[in-house]
């Protein structure tokens, strides 16, 4: 579907007309003008990007709240919070705008249904050493709440971990399997399954929909998709997925100013003791409207959504599945630039790459830790001014291989950046290689 139609609860859809000029360069350049533009900022997946006109439009709304603060709260706040909500109804295909719940980012949307699960231990509906599953390369907070509440409350957790680099979809689906075939031993069962729909380091697209009908297939109790970076980045279909929890920023990779994320909760019985981990007036009222209201704060970033789509995303030829296809294929492209420049090579084929793609450097770089993956990336940054995430491969799954690729650099390519940010990253690495650089020159 279109991001410009809009699919309603009676199943109709209203398409919104398209911008009939679309967006020019020169338009682009002056939306992130506000940018540091001596940076080459090619890490648009660590915190997005938003544009001029969405930060103006917000102001908007945060004048609106200052200028009348009681009559912001009783006659404007709800109504806009659930006109958010409805458009994102729309973009997800989620079946009911009940379902959708806007949170402060996925973060918050993960200790929501985790703090859900762990009142499933207290209440003896799971016993101790029943299991939750996740990815080994789930993204650190995710990993730290499972252990903060499902761990504590007496659960196993079983981190499936997959190769790097990857091939192809079917050695992640091998290793779910055996993951969850490892959970129900002993007569344990499954509670809980934790699926990225596309891990932030290194950065992958999982098979999400094949991963939540394994676990159906196993009778997992609840199903949760972290699609943090997922929203602008790749398709994101609730009904198709069909997980009974699914979350996103959409101030990654939909233009929302931070922060801003959503929480679908399938309906079903599952969801009746859901709530916001903070306590309000609205506790009780279910939670779309116990998140919409959680005390006196700025609610402007996830009321200017409509914005975001109506002033700047639609002016894009395809809405946002244009910008979407235009920025994958144009991060393979450079992804692939950079490794013939360095005779290294992808972390995934092109097909597990979303936005993002993960880019082997050279092996004379000598990244032997986490800790030299950092001091590069500040070093890129410094010396540079180059801002890219580096991910250490650990030794372990080295073995026998001459010179392997001990680092990759994940790139990002959103609408902002220009070849120029990819040549310079390719020309700074050139030239510590003739430079003789190594990681171990770098100070602690």
């Amino acid at each position: 579907m279109s991001s410009a139609q809009l699919r309603h609860e009676n199943g109709a859809t209203t398409t919104t007309k398209p911008k009939p000029n679309p967006i020019t360069g020169t338009e682009i350049a002056a939306e992130f003008s506000h940018h540091d533009l001596t940076v080459a900022r090619i890490n648009n997946g660590s915190f997005g990007s938003c544009p001029a006109s969405i930060i103006s439009a917000q102001q908007q709304w945060q004048l609106q709240f200052l200028q009348q603060p009681d009559y912001f709260y009783f006659n404007t706040l709800k109504p806009s919070m659930l006109k958010s909500r409805t458009l994102i109804q729309s973009l997800v295909n989620a079946e009911n705008v009940d379902e959708i719940s806007i949170v402060d980012n996925a973060t918050t949307a993960v200790a929501i249904v985790l703090q859900h699960v762990t009142r499933s231990f207290f209440s003896s509906d799971f016993r101790p050493g029943d299991a939750a599953v996740m990815l080994h390369y789930a993204y650190g907070s995710v990993k730290k709440s499972v252990q903060a509440y499902v761990a504590r409350a007496g659960g196993t957790v079983i981190e499936v971990h997959l190769p790097f680099p990857l091939s192809s979809n079917e050695e992640i689906i091998t290793e779910f399997d055996k993951a969850l075939k490892m959970g129900k031993t002993n007569g344990a069962r499954i509670r809980l399954a934790v699926i990225d729909h596309i891990t932030s380091m290194p950065s992958v697209v999982i098979p999400v929909k094949e991963l939540v009908q394994m676990c159906r297939n196993e009778g997992v109790d609840v199903i949760f998709v972290d699609g943090a970076h997922a929203i602008g980045n790749v398709e994101v279909d609730m009904r198709d997925i069909g997980a009974d929890f699914y979350t996103s920023n959409l101030h990654k990779w939909f233009f929302s100013p931070p922060s801003a994320a959503f929480l679908y909760c399938k309906k079903s019985d599952k969801v009746s003791d859901l709530h916001h981990p903070v306590v309000s007036v609205e506790y009780g009222n279910g939670l779309a409207i116990e998140s919409g209201w959680i005390g006196t704060r700025d609610y402007s970033a996830q009321l200017v959504i409509p914005e975001v789509l109506e002033l700047f995303v639609n002016r894009f030829e395809g809405g946002i599945e244009g910008i979407r296809r235009r920025n994958h294929d144009k991060v393979v492209e450079m992804a692939e630039m950079l490794v013939k420049a360095w005779g290294t090579e992808l972390g995934t084929p092109p097909e597990m790459c979303s936005s993002m793609a993960m880019v082997g450097m050279p092996a004379c770089l000598g990244i032997s830790s986490f800790s030299d993956a950092l001091k590069l990336r500040t070093h890129l940054r410094v010396t540079f001014k180059i801002e890219v995430p580096i991910y250490y491969r650990a030794a372990p799954t080295l073995e026998g291989k001459v010179n392997p690729i001990t680092g990759y650099a994940r790139i990002s390519h959103q609408v902002y950046n220009t070849i120029e940010d990819y040549c310079r990253f390719r020309d700074a690495i050139i030239k510590l290689v003739n430079d003789a650089f190594t990681c171990a020159v770098l100070s602690n």
